[in-house]
């Protein structure tokens, strides 16, 4: 889902694997790596600097203020003619985010699956009472955030920010330590989050799946080599993408970079890309929502029994 190098064109790598825990916890073994030999930091940086030359250009679909101090200082800032689909889709990411919270009443909830390099909870506009959850590599969050206090980078005042680390024996205990609620709804995105193989990739969905109330939405990319066919032959990967959120409760539609570009007003020609772009929508209702359900049935069935006795 990443790139190998700081470079717009970089090649992708892999990612250490996600291993599920019992009691359907979610869960990524720890990676000692350290400096220039973690893929996962190199992996980040790379999708910064393609945000940092996005932001260079005289008509940029979004500008990223934070992400030239996330790269490397000898960067080149020589401007970049060719639209990267990387940045078509963090802009429809952006967009789809933004308008997707403001339109929740009361408290607001945002959950970021990436790569730890994330600037969406600095450089947004972000409504009142929103609450931010990062879910990302320590290692890379920690170096991140260091760099953004450098910089000034700051969270929207009244809006509450927390970092989860994907290392976490346990993400949804976490979440809701937090203060998440699944009764409430909330909106998913996934963008450089590290996914390494299909079975990680279900897990990613089943955790969101139980988390997220019906109704709720998750958008964001995913590596296309999962669906393990051609991605410019469409039917086939929407069929593949169907069946695989369908089996974990969501009704999804893949988005096209030509139409991205298109819904903006910008040339773009089709490259060799390797991620699908996509918006899902929650059918089923969360964990929470079952047991909310659940409690108030078993309350009124007590109450209804109490009443009969009574008449007795």
């Amino acid at each position: 889902m990443g790139f190998a190098q700081a470079s717009p064109y970089a090649h992708t790598i892999t990612f250490p694997p996600l291993r599920p825990t019992s009691n359907r916890r979610f869960c990524v073994s720890a990676v000692k790596l350290n400096g220039d030999n973690d893929p996962l930091l190199l992996a980040a940086t790379s999708s910064a600097s393609l945000r940092f030359h996005e932001t260079l250009r005289p008509d940029p679909l979004f500008v990223d203020p934070y992400a030239g101090c996330l790269v490397s200082p000898n960067i080149s800032k020589e401007v970049i003619q060719d639209l990267h689909p990387y940045c078509l889709a963090t802009k429809f990411i952006d967009d789809k985010l933004l308008g997707t919270v403001s339109s929740f009443d009361g408290l607001k909830q945002l959950i970021l699956l990436n790569n730890g390099m994330d600037t969406r909870p600095y450089r947004l506009n972000w409504p009142t009472s929103t609450i931010l959850f990062d879910i990302s590599p320590e290692s890379v969050f920690k170096t991140a955030a260091e760099k953004l206090k450098g910089v000034g980078a700051k969270i929207p005042k009244s809006c509450i920010f927390y970092h989860i680390p994907l290392e976490s024996p346990d993400i949804k205990h976490s979440l809701h330590s937090k203060g998440y609620n699944g009764n409430r709804p909330s909106i998913w995105a996934i963008q450089g989050f590290p996914v390494m193989t299909l079975a990680n990739c279900e897990e990613v969905l089943s955790m969101v799946s139980t988390l997220a109330m019906k109704g709720s939405f998750f958008v964001g990319e995913l590596p296309a080599w999962l669906a393990e066919s051609d991605i410019e032959t469409k039917a086939i990967t929407q069929q593949w993408l169907d069946k695989l959120f369908m089996s974990k409760g969501f009704r999804v539609e893949m988005i096209k970079y030509e139409g991205v570009a298109e819904s903006f007003g910008r040339d773009f020609t089709a490259r060799n890309y390797n991620s699908i772009l996509f918006v899902a929508e929650q059918l089923r209702h969360s964990d929470e929502q079952m047991e909310t359900w659940r409690r108030e049935f078993q309350r009124l069935q007590d109450e209804g029994d109490e009443e009969g006795f009574e008449e007795l």
